[in-house]
């Protein structure tokens, strides 16, 4: 399987957090965001950031910020095919997603999934713990990105339906602590900070 490419999903609204961008507040003295940038780069082949509104608030990162292509916010799975669709411009067969806001993911995140999903036609996988799937965390083929823009268009917005109906796989991650504790309060950010 070719290296896949990489996709940090930033486009939600944060409102829990009191609005603004969750990636850009700061753990211990480093964007969110920048520490998600660090552990997902060395895993693939080229990043992109989901992100809506102004791109350029982004730009001392470098990197392209794709926005949702489907209207009113339509959660991860928007983020998904706006990377997916970034992806196939650029030649990949598939990404690797990241949460923007979830700093201590795995660092064997894409190699992981992409053992998981070894063998399928549309290699597809999500990253679980004990506790559940991790949806914003997954391995998605390009080649499915008409069927989930058809979905998305059709009101879907639960990732599990649409991974579920293309026999999605899921790679568990377990006794690592929290490895996809992600900030969404204020509280969560101090708790981060413990963590670090």
């Amino acid at each position: 399987m070719k290296q896949p490419a990489g996709v940090i999903l930033a486009g939600g609204l944060a409102t829990r957090m009191g609005g603004g961008d969750k990636a850009l507040r700061t753990l211990g003295g480093v964007p969110l965001l920048q520490r998600v940038v660090v552990r997902l780069a060395p895993q693939v082949a080229g990043i992109a950031l989901n992100a809506n509104g102004d791109a350029a608030r982004f730009d001392s990162y470098g990197l392209p910020v794709v926005a949702d292509s489907v209207e009113g916010f339509a959660g991860p799975l928007a983020g998904v095919l706006a990377g997916l669709d970034w992806a196939a411009e650029q030649g990949f067969d598939s990404i690797v997603t990241a949460a923007g806001d979830t700093p201590f993911f795995p660092r064997d995140l894409a190699q992981r999934l992409m053992a998981e999903a070894e063998g399928m036609q549309h290699p597809l996988a999500l990253a679980a713990t004990p506790d559940g799937r991790q949806p914003t965390f997954g391995l998605w083929p390009v080649a499915l990105r008409d069927d989930l823009r058809c979905a998305l268009e059709n009101g879907l917005r639960k990732v599990v339906l649409w991974t579920d109906k293309h026999s999605g796989r899921v790679a568990e991650f377990s006794g690592q602590g929290a490895p996809f504790f992600n900030v969404n309060t204020p509280e969560d950010l101090a708790q981060a900070e413990s963590m670090l």
